[in-house]
């Protein structure tokens, strides 16, 4: 199972990859930051799959979507200056919360 999360954790930083490389590309004018998503949206959704030989479909996409959320807004606000203010911290916070409940109390986060 530790196997799963790793490649789990793998597929949110390359989904990151490719959420700023979607955003450095100005519409896919630039070809290295294009080549980016392609690459990093690529690696996040060939790892996904592996992940799902292990962990429920509901489960695993919620854990993706939600530290992608998060990871995706640190690095717009890192890069790119986007703002992100005290509501949407709160309201990240609650999206870590709902993960770590599925992890610590649900039974249904393993086959």
């Amino acid at each position: 199972m530790g196997k799963a999360y790793l490649f789990l954790l793998i597929a949110v930083l390359f989904e990151g990859l490719g959420s700023v490389s979607l955003q450095a590309s100005q519409q896919f004018t630039r070809f290295w930051p294009s080549a980016g998503v392609v690459f990093g949206f690529g690696m996040a959704f060939y790892l996904f799959t592996i992940v799902l030989r292990y962990m429920p479909l509901g489960v695993t996409y919620a854990i993706w979507s939600g530290l992608g959320i998060c990871l995706t807004a640190l690095l717009g606000w890192l890069f790119f200056k986007q703002n992100v203010d005290f509501p949407a911290i709160i309201g990240m916070a609650m999206i870590i919360a709902g993960i770590i409940v599925i992890n610590v109390f649900s039974s249904t986060a393993t086959h």
